[in-house]
Formats: structure tokens, C-alpha cells, sequence
């Protein structure tokens, strides 16, 4: 028995007595009997929220199961034609967020990762469709090359309290091109970008 369990078992032998209960046999505490004095009673009372908060502190100090492992986000065919495509450009973190509806009963149920829309974007710059050029901050930026534009990628600015920021979105067209090519995308990893390149997401 763990420490955890021992407390735990001292503290219902002792709520039992404090609510007038026999702990041997579950049966009433006569009225007479002194451990149905009031004053035991209220004793009883104390010691039980002591060994709640020594519980409480024990199981703090219990090392914590792991968690089980996430299954890779895939996605099958069926669900892919069940895609639905926005006649307007929307954003990578848009576009991400209607694949993952796609998923989301194995995402809840079946212990699948999430899709991050960052692979839609690493995907593309590994295939020359994104490319880092320096904005009027200093900072480097994402934006459609030649051939990204060709695709239907779309270069628009986004401000709010005078920031502006360059935000890469995606026609019906580009949105397309990355469904059809989806599996390429999953397979994306960060790792062929240069962290000097790399800053925070739209």
C-alpha cells in the first residue's frame, strides 16, 4: 500500500466515525457511545481536512502518469473530397483549421496530432512557391515568389494601430494546390529552414 493509499484509507475510517459510523462494520455508532460525543465528533471533523490537505499534498508529489503517445496526423481520401474550398483567399492558419475540421473525431477520440498550418508554409518554401525578403521593420517576412504567385498565392497587408504586416493568403486556386499535394505537406519538417530566417508566424 502507497502512502497515498494509506492516508486515504485512515481518512474513511475516520469520516465514518465522524458521522457517527462503526468503520469495522458500517453500522450506527450507538448515541451513548463516545465516539458520538460532540466534541469527538468535531474532532474527527479536524483530523479528516487534515488528511485531506496531507492527500492533497502526497498526490502532488506523485510523478504523473505519461501521457500516451499521439498517433501522426493523416488524412484519407474520403475526407479529402469532403473538403470544403473557400471562393475568397483565407490565411495558412484558416486553411490549417478546415483540415484539422476534417480530422477532428480521430483528433478527439483517436489521439491524433493536430495539422499545424506551419507545414503548409515549410512545404512551400521548400518547393520555391514562399520566399524570405527583409520587411520595412528590419525583419524578415514571408512572401509569394514568381512562381507562388502562379499558383494563386496572394500577398496582402495587414495593419492594425498603424503595424503592417505582410500576410501571405491563399486563393480557391492555391488552396487546391495544397489539398492535391497534401500528403507532401504533412511530410513537411521545419528543419530546412534556417533559424536565422525564421520568425514568428502570421
Amino acid at each position: 500500500m502507497t502512502e497515498l493509499e494509506k492516508i486515504a484509507y485512515a481518512k474513511t475510517f475516520i469520516d465514518k466515525l465522524a458521522n457517527g459510523i462503526n468503520p469495522l462494520d458500517d453500522t450506527p455508532i450507538p448515541d451513548d457511545d463516545l465516539a458520538n460525543n460532540v466534541r469527538m465528533s468535531r474532532c474527527f471533523f479536524y483530523v479528516s481536512t487534515i488528511l485531506q490537505k496531507e492527500f492533497d499534498r502526497e498526490r502532488r508529489k506523485s510523478p504523473k502518469p505519461p501521457k500516451p503517445e499521439k498517433l501522426p496526423f493523416s488524412i484519407s481520401d474520403e475526407k479529402l473530397e469532403q473538403f470544403e474550398y473557400s471562393s475568397f483567399p483565407i490565411s495558412s492558419t484558416a486553411l490549417g483549421h478546415k483540415i484539422n475540421e476534417l480530422m477532428m473525431e480521430d483528433i478527439a477520440y483517436n489521439n491524433m496530432e493536430k495539422f499545424s498550418y506551419r507545414k503548409i508554409l515549410y512545404w512551400l518554401r521548400e518547393i520555391g512557391m514562399i520566399e524570405w525578403r527583409q520587411w520595412e521593420n528590419g525583419k524578415n517576412k514571408r512572401f509569394p515568389t514568381e512562381e507562388g504567385e502562379k499558383i494563386g498565392l496572394v500577398l496582402k497587408i495587414w495593419e492594425n494601430y498603424g503595424k503592417k504586416l505582410p500576410v501571405i493568403y491563399f486563393s480557391e486556386e492555391a488552396q487546391h494546390f495544397v489539398m492535391d499535394n497534401i500528403e507532401a505537406v504533412i511530410a513537411a519538417e521545419k528543419g530546412s529552414i534556417s533559424p536565422l530566417l525564421e520568425e514568428e508566424d502570421e
